[in-house]
């Protein structure tokens, strides 16, 4: 069944709805994923603040497949990314000594 999430919390409800039917404890879904407890209960309660690559992790060990509906006209330039690539991230240098003051 596909169902829309628009929300974190819309994600969290369905994250632990899917783990209680499955009789799983969140201390077992968290080992078997790689992620904390603590990260889990935070999902499973809507925190909008997670780390995307954990809660992939989660919804995998749960069975839980994220899909994206995108429109058609995106399919072009998508291939095209897929192609060509885009530039890695280049990490930021943070200086840190004191800025001169004038």
């Amino acid at each position: 069944m596909l169902l829309p999430i628009k929300t974190p919390a819309e994600l969290g409800l369905l994250m632990r709805a899917t783990r209680k039917q499955q009789k799983v404890r969140i201390d077992d879904v968290a080992g078997s994923a790689g992620v904390g407890p603590v990260f889990v209960r935070e999902v499973e309660r809507g925190k909008e603040t997670v780390q995307l690559g954990r809660v992939l992790q989660v919804l995998h060990e749960l069975g839980i497949e994220l899909k994206a509906d995108v429109p058609d006209d995106v399919m072009a330039a998508l291939e095209q990314l897929r192609v060509t690539g885009v530039k890695p991230l280049v990490p930021r240098k943070f200086s840190m000594a004191p800025k001169d003051k004038e």
